[in-house]
């Protein structure tokens, strides 16, 4: 039988998770509204149009190669070491890290799974679809292109779609659909807008993209950001599942857990006349006595080992001889000379 003192770490972390209430009241799970799927359609097909802008080797790919000959990192070497800096932000790795730590504490405290399965799902369309465009299309970046004013498309490479600017987009534009107030929602889109458009400009100008790559990106990332709300049943499933599952593996702990030990055979087993005795003994115990007894459980080491006698059980002891101790130079007094002395006044 399990004690609260034998839980393991998991089982503290999923007893965190499950007290009442499961989930604030005040959080609602956005759903797919009609102006979502407004917003979705006429984000497709802006994606869509740029892809093929770039396909067709429009006027969106000459204004590519009139930037990258523009050389920005040239132009301004001034802000290129911060740049450098800022543009981890659009790096998978490190902003995956930051956000799920702050999502994990918020899942935390409040007590569900969602917000670390919502970045995960999140996470998962975002390597699918955006790395699919990445492989399917092929375009070579800046640096590495061949023929000047070309699209430079089905060669190999995999910059396009920007892969730092969609990841900016839905890593910090997570925060902002997972807010709890409107307010904070608002707060959290502008700052993921900006993070996210400056990530995108900043691959510009480190000219490992072109124009039309962070273009696609920030629509890959916002089509993913409003695409979530018909992952949330999958989400609530998921969460389900993994309770059951522990639920499940809890039980078969339980029904491999040992019993409680047996009394040992040789532990004395007290009687009601013990019992009556020890309580009659402790009672006539002064209240004193019992104090001290109390504060020092143990006999003092000083202390002889056996029974003591009250002083008034003692016999009483007669004392031989003077107290005092000897003195050679002194001459004892005796009767003779107390009587030859004069009286005063005879």
């Amino acid at each position: 039988m399990r004690t609260e003192g034998n839980l393991t770490r998991l089982d503290r972390v999923f007893a965190r998770l499950d007290r009442e209430p499961e989930r604030p009241a005040h959080i609602d799970v956005p759903k797919m509204s009609r102006h979502r799927v407004v917003l979705f359609a006429a984000t497709l097909a802006f994606y869509v149009a740029i892809v093929w802008a770039v396909a067709i080797t429009s006027w969106l790919v000459r204004l590519d190669w009139q930037v990258m000959f523009f050389r920005p990192y040239q132009q301004w070497p001034s802000i290129h070491a911060f740049l450098d800096y800022y543009v981890v932000l659009g790096q998978r790795g490190p902003t995956a890290v930051m956000v799920a730590a702050w999502l994990g504490w918020r899942a935390w405290r409040q007590h569900t799974l969602r917000p670390l399965l919502t970045l995960g799902a999140s996470i998962l369309l975002l390597n699918i679809t955006v790395g699919a465009a990445k492989l399917g299309m092929g375009r070579l970046g800046p640096h590495y292109a061949i023929t000047i004013g070309s699209n430079e498309m089905g060669l190999g490479g995999d910059i396009f779609p920007s892969g730092h600017t969609a990841n900016a987009v839905v890593t910090w534009g997570i925060l902002a659909y997972l807010a709890s107030t409107p307010r904070a929602r608002r707060w959290l889109s502008a700052l993921s807008a900006v993070t996210s458009l400056g990530v995108g400009l900043t691959t510009v100008y480190l000219g490992t993209h072109w124009l039309s790559d962070v273009v696609l990106g920030w629509a890959a990332g916002l089509l993913i950001l409003l695409a979530l709300p018909w992952c949330e049943p999958l989400i609530a499933r998921a969460e389900a599942g993994i309770f059951t599952l522990r639920d499940t593996w809890r039980a078969r702990r339980g029904l491999g857990a040992p019993a409680p030990a047996a009394p040992p055979a040789h532990a004395p087993v007290s009687t009601p006349v013990l019992v009556k005795q020890s309580t009659v003994a402790e009672e006539e115990v002064p209240a004193h006595e019992a104090a001290a007894a109390a504060r020092s459980p143990r006999a003092p080491v000083y202390l002889a080992p056996g029974p003591h006698t009250a002083r008034s059980e003692r016999t009483p002891v007669t004392p031989v001889g003077s107290r005092r101790p000897p003195h050679s130079d002194r001459t004892p007094r005796t009767t003779t000379t107390t009587s030859a002395r004069p009286l005063a006044g005879g």
